[in-house]
């Protein structure tokens, strides 16, 4: 994992070692990134792996789930993050890491507060968890649940250019995972939300002979040049690993 004393000042690593090099050192300081991706693209594991790395590297980092309870979520990476299932548990308890979220069914089911009553809530939870843990990093998990609170689309939208707002005045470098309907290239159709953040990273698969490989590209990032090579990676016991990224 690259030295974050290293990076060029104004970034924010991934940890992620060929990641890093495919964003030419990392994320600008307090950019907004849609990490998108079809079911089993590993959009939440690899949204965890870049606050382990940070937290890694003593920066607090937060990790706010939607779609889970904090609980089954840690659970469910230090299954498939076993050789670092340890580290995780010791950077929750020192407060390096922290997990918040609720049941996502109170968030759909109370009919008594409007969308925007409820989102409001969301955001100001978010603001608190930031200042109480002084994390620079932080992951909402996902920001596709905001969809089916509001329903409608301008509301939706509205609620997005909300959000983005209130982050940039936090200071935080956050990524926003978002669950696409394809899981392949070929189908991959781009809301025009995602262009009101600053970063979009893309996990797809790639069949070929029978075999499944995931990839990963960078779409778009604000303030900083990229590579626009699609990339392999692979979900390890370890992390994410990217392949043949020189």
């Amino acid at each position: 994992m690259e030295d974050q004393a290293k990076v060029e000042p104004g970034r924010v690593i991934t940890g992620i070692d060929g990641l890093d090099k495919m964003l030419y050192g990392g994320v600008p300081a307090t950019n907004q990134v849609v990490v998108s991706g079809g079911p089993g693209a590993g959009k939440t594991l690899l949204s965890f792996n870049i606050v382990y790395n940070n937290a890694k590297q003593g920066i607090p980092s937060v990790f706010i789930t939607l779609d889970e309870t904090p609980q089954n979520l840690v659970r469910n990476i230090k299954k498939s993050f076993k050789e670092i299932a340890k580290d995780i548990d010791d950077l929750i308890e020192k407060k390096l890491i922290v997990v918040e979220g609720e049941n996502p069914s109170t968030r759909l089911q109370s009919k008594s507060d409007s969308p925007e009553y409820t989102f409001g809530n969301i955001i100001s939870d978010i603001e608190s968890i930031v200042q109480s843990s002084g994390a620079r990093v932080i992951v909402i998990d996902s920001v596709t649940l905001l969809k089916l609170l509001f329903g409608d689309e301008f509301a939706y939208r509205k609620a997005i250019l909300l959000l983005t707002s209130n982050l940039h005045r936090m200071g935080v470098t956050t990524f926003l995972t978002v669950e696409m309907q394809s899981s392949e290239r070929k189908g991959l159709r781009f809301p025009a939300e995602f262009f009101l953040f600053d970063g979009v990273i893309s996990l797809y698969q790639e069949e070929s002979e029978e075999k499944r490989t995931l990839v990963a590209e960078i779409i778009k990032m604000r303030g900083s040049n990229h590579s626009w090579l699609a990339a392999p990676y692979e979900i390890t016991e370890s992390g994410i690993n990217f392949i043949g990224i020189e």
